[in-house]
């Protein structure tokens, strides 16, 4: 993997892409009252589960919002060491939750654990909204790994 910072800006800025998709995802979802992901509705019975979905999925945009804002910290990362550590752990929690999402949601596409849910009805849609977070994934893990080089080491190329 290449060290250089403009690497890191770029996997910073799909990141951020990435998550901006997902917010602007959850608001449309939260203006037509549906559940799930784009591609991935949610199963009937979730919907007793929730008491509102609109808030809900206002949450989810919310919490996307955020963590586009992480991803940006991290094109330029603070020069702080406590915050650009703690910038770069809230990036692995964020990755690990989206790529278990992806790695979820890719399950039940390719309808090898029922449980999740049945296969999706529009499987353009379904693997549209894979392809975003694996690319979201994958920039946030280049920005993260390369947030965390030290400068020192980054400029004599070691």
């Amino acid at each position: 993997m290449t060290r250089s910072p403009r690497t890191r800006r770029i996997g910073a800025l799909t990141a951020c892409a990435g998550a901006l998709a997902y917010t602007v995802s959850k608001i449309d979802l939260a203006r037509e009252g549906e559940l799930g992901m784009p591609g991935f509705p949610a199963p009937q019975e979730a919907y007793a589960q929730v008491a509102d979905v609109t808030a809900a999925q206002l949450g989810n945009a919310g919490l996307g919002l955020l963590m586009a804002l992480v991803a940006l910290l991290l094109v330029r990362p603070p020069a702080a060491r406590s915050v650009r550590w703690a910038a770069i752990a809230v990036s692995w929690a964020g990755i690990a939750m989206v790529g278990a999402g992806v790695v979820g949601f890719g399950a039940r596409a390719a309808g090898v654990s029922p449980s999740l849910g049945d296969t999706p009805p529009d499987m353009g849609t379904a693997l549209a909204a894979l392809v975003v977070g694996a690319v979201w994934v994958a920039g946030w893990c280049v920005a993260a790994v390369g947030a965390g080089r030290r400068r020192d080491r980054i400029r004599s190329g070691v």
